[in-house]
């Protein structure tokens, strides 16, 4: 097992892993997200109708529809599909007739998953850690550790075009300069197992495959994939030869380059 891996295993294992891995991913509950008065009269008025058309049209206009059904965003986004598919507006106009309307509105007007807020969340966490971010030139130049400033596009055309890196499909989350070393990485906070998680997994994995002379791959993982089970994350992760590990060992992993 990487030692890298080991540790973060134990680290995750550890009394407050995640108290400590809430400041790199922090979360906020958002508050209900308002829709003008006159939406939520029409909708009670299509409601107390039992009109299921105008209830499913009325709903479209609302933040999030509040049941989940497959042919939803074929009626959301083609509106004369409505009047062509009158089983279809019943079954699912039954379906929202079935809930109260205060549980309607309630789901229809629900704060954003805060899993959706995670994206941005370890980029800026990273620009904390007392390291510079430099633009291109200066960074290639630079004799000492330091992050290539730029998106995620701008930091995957340096790695084609100047470290090498072939077949890179996704964009890196940083690159990292250390000892005339460069350290490509991904970041992803897992929170479930199996399906999207999984490809979000497979896709950091592969990212800390990259390896040449003077590059190196890095895969930033936290959340359920350290946790001790017999998931395919945590098999898989547990016998990784590249190197994987908790962004809250990601300074003590920098400071091994000195």
């Amino acid at each position: 097992m990487n030692e890298w891996v080991k540790k973060s295993i134990d680290l995750a294992n550890s009394k407050g892993y995640l108290d400590k891995i809430f400041e790199v991913y922090p979360i906020e509950i958002g508050d209900i997200r308002g829709v003008p008065k006159e939406l939520i009269i029409k909708l009670r008025k299509a409601f107390k109708n039992e009109d299921k058309k105008d209830l499913i049209n009325t709903l479209f206009k609302f933040p999030k529809f509040p049941i989940d059904d497959p042919y939803i965003a074929s009626l959301r986004r083609y509106p004369y599909l409505l009047a062509k598919n009158p089983r279809t507006i019943k079954r699912i106009g039954g379906k929202l007739l079935s809930i109260k309307i205060n549980t309607i509105l309630r789901l229809a007007t629900k704060p954003k998953s805060p899993s959706r807020q995670l994206g941005n969340s370890f980029e800026n966490w990273i620009h904390t850690i007392n390291y510079p971010f430099l633009e291109e030139e200066r960074f290639k130049s630079y004799n000492k550790i330091a992050f290539l400033k730029g998106s995620g596009i701008k930091l995957k055309q340096f790695a084609i075009r100047e470290l090498g890196v072939k077949r890179l499909n996704r964009r890196p989350d940083f690159i990292l300069k250390a000892k005339n070393k460069f350290i490509i990485g991904e970041a992803k906070f897992l929170t479930d197992y199996g399906g999207t998680q999984n490809n979000q997994f497979d896709g950091a994995v592969k990212m800390a495959k990259i390896k040449n002379p003077q590059v190196a791959g890095l895969a930033v993982l936290d959340g359920i994939v350290w946790f001790k089970s017999n998931t395919y994350t945590h098999r898989t992760v547990k016998k990784f030869k590249g190197v994987a590990l908790s962004a809250l060992l990601l300074k003590k992993f920098i400071k091994s380059f000195r």
